[in-house]
């Protein structure tokens, strides 16, 4: 078994990162998973790795009640301090402390990358959720994280040195406008995402490859290559 991202290392790190108003692509794709992807509110979400609970507050904002989880007790902090009255709970996505068919939505926010053992996390996610409910999910897309840009040019190359095929651990070091991140985790292919899900009896509902909000030089290379995927599935 693979050892789980350790993310109180970062916490900091991320937090400063993540809250910093438009640093980050988060505040360039978000409307149209929350617009696209995710349902009305019902009567209960999870989210799945809410780190410092911007996904959270976002979802608040739009009306749900939300359940966080998380297994980093600093992130969760953070969370915390943000949002007093929020229900954050410290747990492993694969071994979830909520019952059978507790929701009617989960949401994985560019969480599922980090988890070692994928399938149970799935699978544990379809069975907190009731019959009819559903899973929002974001994930780097697997094309955008078998390669690299071969320079920061608009029109430049995408090269894929290895394979875009398997599954593999990534790292890398990210330092802009003074913050620094270093974010760890495993890519793999689209069909390994969707035999976990026909794994976990969910039906895929919606695909998206969605363009970034920013038309700056920016964000220029990433109106030509996807850089996340997001998919909302149903359980029948």
């Amino acid at each position: 078994m693979e050892e789980e991202i350790d993310w109180d290392q970062e916490a900091e790190n991320w937090t400063k990162w993540a809250r910093t108003p438009g640093h980050d692509a988060y505040w360039y794709y978000r409307d149209r998973f929350f617009d696209e992807i995710v349902p009305p509110a019902g009567r209960c979400t999870v989210e799945l790795g809410c780190g410092e609970g911007r996904v959270v507050r976002d979802l608040q904002k739009r009306g749900h009640r939300v359940v966080a989880i998380d297994r980093s007790r600093r992130l969760l902090r953070y969370a915390k301090e943000s949002d007093p009255d929020g229900l954050y709970l410290i747990a492993n996505a694969a071994r979830l402390p909520l019952t059978d068919a507790s929701c009617d939505l989960v949401v994985a926010y560019n969480s599922l990358m980090d988890v070692a053992d994928l399938p149970t996390t799935v699978s544990e996610a379809a069975r907190i959720l009731e019959p009819g409910g559903r899973i929002c999910v974001c994930v780097t897309h697997p094309l955008s994280n078998a390669g690299n840009f071969v320079n920061s040019e608009s029109g430049s190359a995408f090269h894929i040195s290895e394979t875009y095929f398997g599954r593999r651990n990534f790292e890398g070091t990210f330092e802009r406008d003074g913050l620094t991140m270093t974010f760890r985790g495993w890519s793999m292919a689209l069909e390994d995402y969707t035999r976990t899900f026909e794994g976990a009896g969910l039906l895929l509902e919606a695909l998206r490859e969605p363009q970034p909000s920013d038309t700056t030089a920016r964000f220029a290379a990433w109106h030509r290559m996807p850089m996340f995927l997001t998919m909302r599935l149903v359980k029948p």
